[in-house]
């Protein structure tokens, strides 16, 4: 596995621009499209990301995703902007998502908060612009602001009012389409019996040990796409513990990878294009941005993706627990 990994690997300078084509889109409930297949940014090291677009984009890609909390949204600029002024895509070729963050869910904080994405990306709209969580922080500071305690220190603002001040990007030409992320059944349904527009996608962590086997078929009903972030595990996250599963080195994910002659990261990102889910898979490695990229040659059997599908264990790996006992938390309870 490791040797032909090696040999797909020499395999990226020949991925030129025309390999998007190889990439299948989405269509969105707005019509809308989007490549089921895009380029993760959370956790990328600083200094690195600008050369990872740019490798990326040179490979094929043409889905960015994006957040302000990332804090290199104005490298994502950089890579992108060098391959513009290249000739090597336009901008209206590439899906640009950014998030709102959780300090600037104040409705007069929203469009400010648009806006600077924009500047630091370097482009007049975004494709998709998403509320990053449900949960609304102190406005006015820092990212994670902290009361007296030492605790997150929250804000008492309503998503559907955040959401609601979204909608009115839309009609100011600032972003295309609009969505969730890291929100439950719930707190969708409230989002749709409110909106005016309607979100297009739900942003959830989603690999084999927390499959969002129930709110991936509700969201779909309701015209919601899932996109999948942490597709891979996340094994880079600052917070796992040694004794953390891996899921790439999870021998049943080996096997497989072994079964069709790919890397367990192609069998894992090839289980959520199988399922209709955007996957976004993050890396600042050539080698294995284009290995990410090279899932479109092979399909997992009927079989396969129901073995892959029983790993399910309601394994989270980003609860982000800092903001237990928020009101909206979406995955403090039971809910899906």
């Amino acid at each position: 596995c490791l040797l032909q990994r090696t040999v797909r690997s020499k395999r990226f300078p020949y991925l030129s621009h025309t390999m998007a084509s190889k990439v299948p889109r989405v269509t969105l409930n707005n019509g809308q499209t989007i490549p089921i297949l895009g380029l993760g940014t959370w956790g990328s090291p600083p200094g690195e990301v600008a050369q990872a677009v740019k490798d990326a984009i040179d490979i094929g890609y043409r889905h960015i995703d994006c957040a302000h909390v990332y804090q290199n949204e104005h490298e994502v600029g950089e890579g992108v902007k060098a391959k513009i002024e290249e000739g090597v895509v336009k901008r209206e070729e590439l899906f640009l998502t950014s998030k709102l963050w959780n300090t600037f869910h104040r409705p007069d904080l929203v469009e400010g908060a648009c806006r600077e994405t924009l500047k630091n990306l370097g482009v007049e709209y975004l494709d998709l612009y998403l509320i990053h969580w449900p949960m609304a922080y102190r406005e006015d500071g820092p990212l994670f602001p902290q009361d007296e305690n030492g605790k997150t220190a929250y804000s008492d603002v309503d998503y559907v009012d955040t959401y609601k001040a979204l909608e009115k990007l839309v009609g100011l030409g600032l972003v295309k389409s609009i969505g969730i992320s890291n929100f439950n059944s719930k707190q969708v349904e409230r989002v749709l019996a409110a909106a005016t527009i309607k979100p297009v996608t739900n942003q959830v962590e989603c690999h084999p040990y927390l499959n969002q086997s129930k709110l991936s078929p509700f969201c779909v009903e309701r015209g919601l796409v899932i996109t999948a972030y942490s597709p891979l595990g996340s094994p880079n996250r600052p917070w796992a513990k040694p004794d953390d599963p891996q899921l790439m080195e999870d021998p049943k994910i080996v096997s497989l990878a072994q079964k069709y002659g790919k890397s367990s990261a192609q069998i894992l990102i090839r289980y959520q294009i199988q399922r209709g889910h955007v996957v976004i898979p993050k890396s600042v490695t050539k080698s294995r941005i284009a290995s990410n990229f090279d899932v479109f040659d092979f399909e997992l059997s009927k079989d396969d993706v129901a073995q892959i599908d029983s790993f399910d264990c309601n394994g989270r790996l980003v609860p982000i627990t800092s903001a237990a006992g928020h009101p909206y938390h979406p995955f403090e309870n039971d809910e899906f």
